[in-house]
């Protein structure tokens, strides 16, 4: 299946490796913008990525988040915890192994989480 000749069950990290690729994908096609991925293997226990993205309108950040939650569910059998759809100004996807934060722009602004999570100097490494 993967590269590497590796056969049998799939591993954690193949797991989060391949929910990862799905959600920035279903990021993609819903128009989501500014994508930032990172990496949290070995810097913390609640999850292997963290996903931050903007959506234009409470409307926007809402649908992201419902055809990303449903898309998981179907494609990976995966129940996210989903916190914040009802406002739509920041909505908090957590699949266990990678946790997606669709955000209205100036609301990720206030927050920063970018900042939080990622080494100095890479905030702005988007090519």
């Amino acid at each position: 299946m993967g590269a590497g000749g590796a056969s049998g069950p799939m591993t954690q990290s193949s797991m989060s490796e391949q929910l990862l690729a799905a959600i920035l994908s279903s990021l993609e096609s819903d128009k989501a913008e500014d994508v930032v991925q990172i990496d949290l293997r070995g810097k913390s226990e609640m999850g292997d990525y963290m996903v931050i993205c903007s959506g234009r309108s409470t409307r926007q950040v809402a649908a992201i988040s419902e055809k990303l939650t449903d898309l998981l569910k179907a494609e990976f059998g995966v129940i996210s915890k989903v916190e914040g759809k009802d406002t739509g100004d920041w909505v908090l996807i957590d699949t266990g192994d990678v946790i997606v934060h669709v955000f209205r722009p100036e609301v990720r602004e206030f927050y920063q989480l970018e900042k939080m999570w990622q080494p100095a100097g890479a905030a702005s490494a988007k090519g």
